[in-house]
């Protein structure tokens, strides 16, 4: 967080189209230690389970924990920490365009407008569907879509255990793409079931409840349940570069490109990005955002696997099969939150099949990627 003495002189006004005041979607991440939201947790686990046609495996992830929030918790967290503070000023208003004009950022709502030293934008102006941010799309650029709907099921008898959870399931129709669903239970009677897609295009809306209601029954062999909440989103996952920063405006979220490109994972990334940015304002530095090494590293290993589940050069279920069948679940975690070592990598890299893997690897590093047309 900021230091205190930072903020007293700081008018700091947050800007939100929505009053935040529906639970419409949980967060969750891995990490070792307690962090900035552990009050917020709502569940935790440290057994995760894999699926697949090929391999499967229940396995410790110690000593990190996979953790779940949900949107409500988190929303009343940051509005109960803003109202401590006299120089935060919440608005509902919906934000039409953001510029830097004179050494300053402008706010432009359907209200009013706003100038200020920095804007911190992570409003997405661009369509999702198509890509990010209005940018032409380039002729190596992938984009594909994660998307998911996710019912918390309720039951009348126990029959979750909800010290295990199910990170990846992939026993199912792999039609449409990548496909998988994972089961998140937070006490013997109720869980959090999503059905998660990396395909080109959206589903037909009956799609989703009828992949839901089937996998229930099939695998979680459950026919009595109730419905008690309901959630749906979409994540580009792409190769695109999005900005970082462009004058006084700072790129957060999903439009700072912080969602990972081959898996779609955001909130871990968000709070890094957000570190960085609060050490330069607390340092009373100008904020200057780069792609490091690391980021270009690990964005051309993103690139590799958006290439190969785009063109369909093998079935994503394989991959992640491969990944989780020679490597402790450590390193994959790491891996898949761009903290892991060479030596991890190239561990990770022998996982997969070179005569797939290589071309591609090849083709991005040389730029003579055929173009994709999705």
């Amino acid at each position: 967080m900021m230091q205190e003495p930072f903020f007293q002189d700081k008018k700091i006004l947050v800007i939100e189209q929505s009053p935040k005041t529906v639970n419409d979607r949980t967060w969750c991440f891995w990490e070792k230690e307690a962090g900035l939201f552990e009050p917020i947790v709502h569940h935790r686990w440290q057994t995760l389970r894999f699926y697949s046609g090929s391999f499967s495996k229940e396995f410790s992830i110690s000593p990190y924990q996979y953790k779940m929030i949900r949107g409500i918790d988190l929303y009343a967290l940051v509005k109960k920490t803003a109202a401590a503070h006299t120089n935060v000023e919440w608005r509902q208003e919906k934000v039409t365009a953001i510029t830097t004009e004179n050494e300053l950022a402008l706010v432009t709502t359907d209200k009013a407008s706003y100038t200020a030293e920095y804007v911190f934008n992570s409003i997405h102006f661009g369509d999702i569907m198509q890509h990010p941010l209005g940018a032409q799309k380039g002729s190596r650029d992938v984009y594909l879509l994660q998307h998911f709907k996710g019912w918390v099921i309720e039951t009348t008898e126990p029959v979750f255990d909800a010290a295990k959870a199910t990170f990846m399931d992939f026993r199912v129709s792999q039609e449409q793409g990548t496909t998988f669903f994972y089961v998140l239970p937070a006490s013997p009677t109720t869980a959090l079931v999503e059905y998660t897609l990396f395909t080109e295009k959206l589903l037909p809306p009956e799609a989703y409840d009828e992949a839901l209601k089937g996998y229930i029954e099939s695998y979680l062999k459950l026919k009595n349940y109730t419905i008690q909440h309901e959630e749906f989103g979409v994540i580009p996952m792409t190769n695109h570069r999005f900005p970082l920063q462009q004058g006084r405006v700072v790129y957060t979220g999903i439009a700072g490109g912080q969602a990972k490109g081959s898996s779609g994972y955001a909130f871990r990334f968000i709070q890094k990005r957000a570190e960085a940015i609060v050490r330069s304002l607390a340092a009373c530095k100008q904020i200057d955002l780069h792609h490091s090494f690391t980021n270009s590293k690990f964005a051309l290993y993103d690139s590799v696997l958006l290439q190969v589940l785009a063109k369909r050069k093998m079935p994503g279920s394989e991959i992640f099969a491969a990944i989780f069948r020679h490597n402790p679940p450590q390193r994959v975690l790491r891996f898949l939150d761009n903290e892991s070592s060479l030596l991890d990598d190239l561990q990770i890299m022998r996982s997969v099949p070179t005569a797939v893997f290589l071309p591609a690897a090849l083709q991005e590093l040389t730029g003579k990627g055929s173009t994709f047309t999705g």
